[in-house]
């Protein structure tokens, strides 16, 4: 409730009009993200953040950060058209709210998985997804490498499919959500993640070859039945 009240003492000071369901403004919760640029005017610091879902602009109460912090800014409200006088601009589309605790450096990695995960709840249409399986001796789908995970666990797979979800630059590493049309989105045998340090895009159909790993607790409650990690990407 304390942060609450301090964001909308932030919107009142900027001269953001609040009213009820009123145009402009758009409640959005959690914002989290990379500063890429930080610039401080009277008691305010606007940032420009690199989230799972590009780049945005975020207006908050003057804070020490610096390019490269992982912030997080809480009881977000997004405002359309927002004009400051102190930047000299208008921002298309900018996010007022409270930076939440900021991380010390050793706990990066749990500031970068919970940016990865932001959006997680949200779907990519990328049309239907049929995608024929690849060939040899260690091919399989992505529903039989999911089901099977245990007897796959820590041996190499090759699939191909389609991406259908991809983060760039978390822990060093690119995650790509696959799918070859194979399994059911009910018991979750229709998707597999995959780790990898080559680049793809949304709906691209990707052969890939990487070690399945089971079992895995990457920290801030982020765990993975089952992994395809440090794989190779061919198109």
């Amino acid at each position: 409730m304390k942060k609450l009240l301090m964001a909308v003492m932030l919107l009142l000071n900027f001269g953001v009009v609040l009213a009820a369901d009123g145009p402009g403004t758009e409640s959005t919760g959690t914002i989290a993200g990379k500063v890429l640029e930080a610039k401080d005017v009277e008691s305010y610091t606007y940032l420009r953040l690199k989230t799972v879902d590009g780049e945005v602009w975020a207006a908050v109460a003057k804070v020490p950060v610096k390019v490269g912090d992982q912030v997080t800014i809480e009881d977000a409200a997004l405002m359309q058209a927002f004009t400051s006088k102190a930047m000299g601009r208008t921002f298309d589309q900018i996010y007022f709210g409270i930076v939440g605790e900021k991380a010390p450096e050793t706990a990066g990695a749990g500031m970068d998985m919970a940016a990865m995960h932001a959006s997680a709840a949200r779907s990519t249409d990328v049309g239907d997804v049929n995608v024929a399986k690849a060939t040899g001796p260690i091919a399989h789908t992505v529903a039989e490498v999911v089901a099977g995970r245990a007897d796959l666990s820590d041996t190499t797979v090759v699939i191909r499919g389609k991406v259908v979800k991809y983060t760039p630059d978390v822990l060093g590493k690119n995650w790509i959500h696959l799918r070859d049309g194979s399994g059911s989105a009910a018991d979750g045998t229709n998707d597999v993640l995959v780790t990898t340090t080559n680049v793809a895009a949304i709906g691209d159909v990707v052969l890939v070859k990487g070690a399945v790993h089971t079992d895995r607790d990457l920290g801030s409650g982020y765990a993975y039945k089952v992994l395809i990690e440090d794989a190779t990407l061919q198109k």
